[in-house]
């Protein structure tokens, strides 16, 4: 982002239609969920191994989400594939989740979906890619590491529709608790003036 301001480079981005609108951050992140998983932290007493599940097979699908820390909301879909064709779907629901008037500025990665010129944006969504090489900046990661700590670890699925089923209950039990998606995705730095 260099030495301008989020907001300025925010402003820098919108279309002229969107100037005197509601302006609302979003960020957006990808994750891969799948029966291979993933370690998290456990406790366990100084000095023992815990034991934990781990499966060798190799389905899984991705979970696409995006949040709106000012609302406490978010969008989410699970895919089997992570492509141009699952990003535009995730943007069409993006789109519907934006406030009524509202035109967001949605903050992702420089994945190459992301940036394709087949992927179909939204009238309501301006797209503004993080620096390369920052996933610190996108809290979405945050998103992914409460989500596996609290549901998507030390799990065996049977296979890819137990998988999908696990990545829905999880997205939902997050976005069902408004603070908590504040509290994990809110940062100081985002802040757009309308």
């Amino acid at each position: 982002m260099g030495k301008k301001s989020f907001a300025a480079l925010a402003h820098e981005a919108l279309p002229e239609h969107a100037r005197n609108r509601a302006i609302e951050v979003w960020f957006a992140d990808e994750a891969r969920v799948g029966q291979q998983g993933t370690l998290t932290r456990i406790w366990a007493r100084r000095g023992t191994r815990p034991r934990a599940p781990r499966d060798c097979r190799y389905a899984w699908a991705y979970l696409f989400g995006a949040v709106c820390p000012e609302r406490g909301v978010g969008a989410g879909l699970v895919m089997p594939y992570a492509d141009t064709q699952a990003m535009s779907a995730h943007l069409a629901e993006i789109s519907a989740a934006v406030a009524p008037g509202a035109h967001a500025v949605l903050v992702l990665d420089g994945a190459g979906w992301h940036a394709s010129a087949a992927l179909v944006v939204p009238d309501n969504i301006t797209l503004l890619p993080l620096p390369s090489h920052s996933p610190e900046l996108n809290p979405v990661e945050n998103v992914w590491q409460y989500l596996r700590q609290n549901w998507l670890s030390l799990q065996v699925w049977q296979d890819y529709s137990a998988i999908v089923e696990a990545c829905c209950q999880a997205w939902n039990r997050f976005l069902a608790q408004p603070e908590v998606v504040r509290s994990v995705t809110t940062r100081a730095w985002a802040k757009v003036d309308a």
